[in-house]
């Protein structure tokens, strides 16, 4: 009788242990799926377009997939960057069940007399959204001011300004939401 009941008691405490272990287990462990639309480049040229696009992509990938708690959702739209519709936002959002949407958009410099001279230097900009179209903050990264780059090809730079551009988005978003572990 006494084994049983020596038995009992340890089992017993082993699932209240792992009860209370469970319960410390914080919402914010689900994984947080955000949604990019493809960037907005400038200047509006079509031939342009699509290997900014790739490489853009390719930089966001590479970041996002050294996170465990995140998924990168990609929207084959371009949002225009200064004139976002809380609508579409929160369409797209729900549509593809995001938690977060990024606004992006890439400038290429331009140098030269030529209507199509460009350097290998970009701005990439970033706007982060929440699900319901709110606006939550925004950042830019320049690959000549912040990194002095002056050799290199443009899809490098474009993959440096995305992950500066990225990494400030975090970092704005901790200073606004202090209790988050997110990583975007």
């Amino acid at each position: 009788m006494r084994k049983i009941l020596i038995f009992t008691t340890f089992i017993s405490f082993l699932f209240i242990g792992m009860a209370t272990v469970k319960a410390q287990k914080n919402a914010d462990d689900r994984i947080r799926k955000i949604l990019y639309f493809n960037p907005e480049v400038e200047p509006d040229i079509e031939e342009i377009k699509e290997p900014t696009n790739n490489a853009f992509f390719s930089a966001v990938s590479d970041k996002v997939s050294s996170y465990k708690r995140n998924r990168m959702l990609r929207a084959e739209v371009q949002v225009p960057f200064d004139n976002v519709d809380k609508e579409t936002i929160v369409d797209y959002c729900l549509n593809n069940d995001a938690d977060f949407a990024i606004v992006p958009k890439v400038k290429y410099f331009k140098v030269g007399l030529g209507k199509y001279v460009f350097s290998n230097q970009v701005v990439v900009s970033m706007k982060l959204f929440d699900a319901e179209g709110n606006f939550i903050t925004e950042t830019d990264y320049d690959t000549y001011r912040k990194n002095m780059r002056l050799l290199g090809s443009t899809e490098n730079s474009i993959k440096i300004g995305t992950n500066g551009a990225l990494k400030g988005i975090l970092k704005n978003f901790k200073k606004i939401n202090p209790s988050s572990e997110m990583d975007l």
